[in-house]
């Protein structure tokens, strides 16, 4: 795809990176001397009295974008340490391997060449995937890295390769979403857009144009790659094989998600068990972060700065689960009371 004489794109990315470095942080590359180079924004200036976190971006663009916004709010609190996953900004790979145990074990050996021992992690959809899956490593036996304490959002761990055949998500083919999730067109970035934000503009007057901008910049490079990120997702994939963390965890979904339904964080929940508390923010979608900032902001800062789980009242597990079966059940033809007080409890 042809660059712009002027990308509002790049434009913002410029400003993004302002904010960045006046948040304390400076961009470094870090090479894993295997083919493999990893992005990430780092302290300027590491203070030994506070602790480590870090922050793990989704799919839809690069570090920059998806926690410019979360830094002023963390900063005075964390050494903070944002990288760019493979195939995004100034990271990427030689080797084979898509999966987001790998993205994981990148992210840790990038976390040890800083002399990072004990940190605690946010992880944003696909993020949350790679977060999960560091926090689990960090489990094992002579793990050069501990992971303290755990933010998953709107991640769907839990889900399984016959998810997708039985409908559970919004699309039920899988290249028809890596398509989605990786937009290449207009066209494509619109439904993304519907898919993730519960309120969001009329979609049909965002101008071509910028829409265009947006995806030379931040999508036209490792296309195949990125796409390779979603399929690698489900393939095989079973909750069994899924370790189960025991580290104090946090898990926040928007109550209208429809790229992973609220449903799998319930199903998060479960598997992990009492270590973990769910969140569901009420009134928002996938990009709750976006449309409630407030709100995630105040829970990141009770569970990582305060280290209190969140109010009993934030998270109706229950409650939010009786609806999400009350609605499956009205689509099937049931009665919706009596299929959601008999099977809620058990829905696995």
């Amino acid at each position: 795809m042809s660059r712009r004489c002027f990308s509002l794109t790049e434009f913002r990315n410029c400003c993004y990176r302002s904010a960045f470095a006046k948040s304390g942080l400076r961009s470094a590359l870090t090479d894993l001397c295997d083919g493999t180079v990893v992005h990430c924004w780092v302290p300027m200036v590491r203070s030994p009295a506070k602790r480590d976190l870090l922050l793990i971006h989704g799919l839809g663009a690069n570090a920059l974008w998806q926690w410019a916004d979360v830094l002023p709010h963390l900063a005075p609190y964390f050494n903070l340490f944002v990288p760019d996953i493979l195939f995004f900004g100034n990271s990427s790979t030689s080797r084979p391997d898509r999966s987001d145990s790998f993205q994981a074990r990148c992210l840790m050996r990038v976390m040890e060449a800083h002399s990072v021992r004990r940190l605690s992690l946010v992880g944003m959809s696909y993020g949350g995937f790679v977060g999960y899956s560091m926090a689990a490593q960090s489990m094992e036996d002579g793990a050069a890295v501990v992971v303290e304490r755990v933010v998953i959002c709107c991640a769907a761990v839990c889900i399984e390769e016959r998810d997708l055949k039985e409908g559970m998500l919004s699309v039920n083919d899988l290249e028809e979403a890596v398509r989605i999730l990786v937009p290449l067109t207009p066209a494509r970035l619109r439904q993304l857009m519907g898919y993730t934000l519960h309120r969001h503009p009329p979609l049909g007057l965002i101008p071509s144009c910028l829409l265009s901008d947006f995806i030379d910049a931040m999508c036209a490079d490792y296309v195949e790659e990125k796409r390779d990120l979603v399929r690698a997702i489900l393939r095989n994939r079973k909750i069994s094989e899924i370790p189960k963390l025991t580290q104090p965890t946090l898990i926040i979904w928007g109550e209208h998600d429809h790229v992973f339904p609220l449903e799998l964080g319930h199903r998060l929940k479960r598997h992990i068990g009492d270590n973990a508390h769910l969140v569901v923010v009420k009134d928002t979608g996938h990009a709750f972060n976006m449309e409630k900032p407030k709100e995630f902001y105040s829970l990141l800062k009770t569970f990582l700065v305060d280290l209190l789980p969140p109010p009993a009242s934030s998270s109706p597990d229950s409650e939010s689960e009786a609806c999400t079966t009350e609605k499956r059940a009205s689509n099937d033809g049931n009665d919706p009371k009596t299929t959601a007080s008999t099977n809620a409890p058990s829905q696995a």
